[in-house]
This record gives structure tokens, C-alpha cells and sequence, in this order.
């Protein structure tokens, strides 16, 4: 008797643990592809392609029931390149890492995390900004990067460090982000501060948002601003979805481009058909670093976790861009084209989701 008691005990307490864990989940992404890259200004290239539609990732999150509606939420998520099993992003949870409190009011986190413009853009892409017909090759998608020249890069980080946001309920539709991101420089609380919003409306076949991010320039260059304002939505007409956006890109140093993204998804053959053309045009006082870009691409659901995908990408720089296709990948070895020459990419790959 009294041996059935401890084990009722042991077990009752391995029950409790397991259920004590039941809200934490371990989830990930594991994508893989080769790809061709061509017009680098070192040659073509082929690459065996480290997460070419979605960045490989391992993460861990969970809620705690605090009681009275209260919940404390965390996430932790670390990227990896599955072709080396280095890891990426330079931090061990570089992908994202922050903690906070959600409730009716809505949810407020403290950490790193995704600016509300790339969540913005990537849920209007076509492509969902990965694959070789990736949005972010010519449309801004975060923070901008300065070279030490205070140049403004091609180069955008759509996720903040020291970042504050609110995340807003659901009413009729409608939903809304904020983002905080600390400068944390002494003396220049304005350095390398980033602040942004979005707004979002999905009912039925019609999505719509508008977002805005500003990022200023770490206190190591000369004071400069990023500033970029995107508008656009989806709508499903059942046998297919079609997908627009504008977005403009200005720094107070005198960048500035429009874009425009035209796209269409359509089921085909148990699959999805994505297609888009983003036309960038420079408005800066001579400026002729414009660009075109046409992506076609396919992707086939294996099982509910596993897809195939192929696309194909090809960007037309005018004389004064080197902008070169890419994806959600770690890159491979191809380099960006001479100034004016055009870009391509192919990729074929797999990808699976736990």
C-alpha cells in the first residue's frame, strides 16, 4: 500500500511538472535550397543555400497565467545556417529574444524584436520576403545600415535591439504595433533611436496596412535620419490574391526612392503560384539608382509541415545601382553586380516546420 502511495506521488509529481510546462513550445524552421546566382561582379555562383525561403531557426516560447486576464509572455529565437551549423544573426538569440505582459489592454514586451514595417511588408509580399523574388532586394524593410561614411547602405535590419512594443487587440478588424527602440548611446539619447508604427485592417478577402519607421544614425557618423512610410494590402478573389504596395524611402542626407510592388498568388495544382514586379524609382536631385525587379516563383505543400519551392528573381539596375538578388537566406558567394548591370537568381529547395 504504502508503495503504491509513492508511486502515486512520483507520478502525480511528474504529472505536475509536465503540466506546469504544457504553455512553453519548442518550435523551428529547418529550409534548405541550391541556388544560382548570376551578374555578381565576380561571376555566377551556386550555392547550397541556408534557408532561401524562411531563416533557419530553433526558438522557445511560452505564457505564464498570472490571473485576473494577466499573462507574462516570453520568446526566445535563436537562426542558424543548416548548410555549416554556424550560427547567425551574431547573437545566440539573435532572431528575437524578449519578455513581457499581455492582457485585454493588448501586449507590451521588452527586447529585441521585429520592426512593425517588415511584419508590414511581409505580410503584403507575395513572396512573404523570402525565396529569390524577395521584396527586401529593392524595398526597405527595417532600420537602414550606414557604411562608415554615414553613406546610407543597401542594406536594412529588420529587427531592433533595446526595443519597447505595444501590440494592440483586435477590435472589428483592426489591429496596431508600436516600436521603441532605445539609441542607449551616453550623451545622444537621439543616436541610433528607432521608433515605429503600423496599422492593420483584415476582414473577409480585404487586408490593408500602413506603416512608418524612422531610425537615426548611431552617434559614430554624422547626424542623419532614415525615414520610410508603407501602404498597401491583399485582396482574395477566390481564385486568386492580388497583392500592391507603395513605399518611400527618404534620409535627411538627401535618399530618396518609391517603390511600387504589383504581385499575384493563385493556388495551382495543389500549390501556390506567386508572381511580382517592384519598380524603385531615385527622386533624389539626379539621382539614377533605380531599379526593376521580376519574380516568378511555386511553392508545393508535401505535408502540413513540409514544402518543395522553386523561383526565379532578375533585377534591371540603372546606371547608378548594384542591387542584387537575394532571399532569406545566409548568402552564398555571389557578389553584387557593377554599378548598372543587371542580377539574377534561381532557387530550388525544401523546408520544414516543427
Amino acid at each position: 500500500m504504502k508503495k503504491s502511495l509513492l508511486a502515486l506521488a512520483v507520478l502525480g509529481a511528474f504529472a505536475g511538472a509536465a503540466n506546469a510546462q504544457t504553455n512553453v513550445t519548442v518550435y523551428g524552421v529547418i529550409d534548405a535550397g541550391i541556388s544560382r546566382e548570376t551578374g555578381g561582379a565576380n561571376g555566377s555562383v551556386w550555392n547550397l543555400a541556408s534557408g532561401v525561403q524562411s531563416g533557419n531557426r530553433l526558438g522557445f516560447k511560452g505564457t505564464e497565467d498570472l490571473g485576473g486576464g494577466l499573462k507574462a509572455n516570453f520568446q526566445l529565437e535563436n537562426g542558424f545556417n543548416v548548410d555549416t551549423g554556424t550560427q547567425r544573426q551574431g547573437a545566440l538569440f539573435g532572431r528575437q529574444a524578449f519578455v513581457g505582459l499581455s492582457g485585454n489592454f493588448g501586449a507590451v514586451n521588452l527586447g529585441r524584436q521585429y520592426d512593425p514595417l517588415f511584419i508590414a511588408l511581409d505580410s503584403i509580399d507575395p513572396f512573404g520576403t523570402g525565396l529569390t523574388g524577395a521584396s527586401t532586394n529593392l524595398m526597405a524593410a527595417g532600420s537602414k545600415i550606414w557604411d562608415a561614411a554615414g553613406v546610407v547602405g543597401n542594406g536594412e535590419v529588420p529587427r531592433v535591439n533595446n526595443a519597447i512594443t505595444y501590440s494592440s487587440p483586435n477590435v472589428s478588424g483592426f489591429t496596431a504595433n508600436a516600436l521603441y527602440g532605445l539609441g542607449e548611446t551616453a550623451g545622444n539619447n537621439s543616436a541610433n533611436r528607432t521608433y515605429a508604427l503600423s496599422g492593420t485592417y483584415a476582414n473577409g478577402p480585404v487586408a490593408a496596412v500602413l506603416a512608418y519607421s524612422s531610425t537615426n544614425a548611431p552617434a559614430t557618423i554624422a547626424a542623419d535620419k532614415f525615414k520610410v512610410l508603407l501602404v498597401g494590402g491583399t485582396y482574395d478573389l477566390g481564385v486568386a490574391k492580388a497583392h500592391l504596395a507603395y513605399e518611400t524611402e527618404k534620409s535627411d542626407s538627401g535618399a530618396d526612392f518609391r517603390d511600387w510592388l504589383l504581385g499575384v498568388s493563385a493556388p495551382v495544382a495543389g500549390g501556390t503560384v506567386m508572381a511580382s514586379f517592384i519598380k524603385q524609382t531615385d527622386k533624389a536631385a539626379g539621382g539614377n539608382a533605380g531599379a526593376k525587379q521580376y519574380a516568378l516563383g511555386y511553392t508545393y505543400p508535401l505535408s502540413k509541415r513540409t514544402n518543395v519551392y522553386t523561383s526565379y528573381g532578375h533585377i534591371t539596375n540603372d546606371a547608378g545601382a548594384n542591387n542584387v538578388v537575394s532571399d532569406a537566406s545566409s548568402g552564398g558567394a555571389n557578389s553584387a553586380p557593377n554599378f548598372g548591370q543587371s542580377s539574377s537568381g534561381f532557387a530550388v529547395g525544401v523546408r520544414h516546420t516543427f
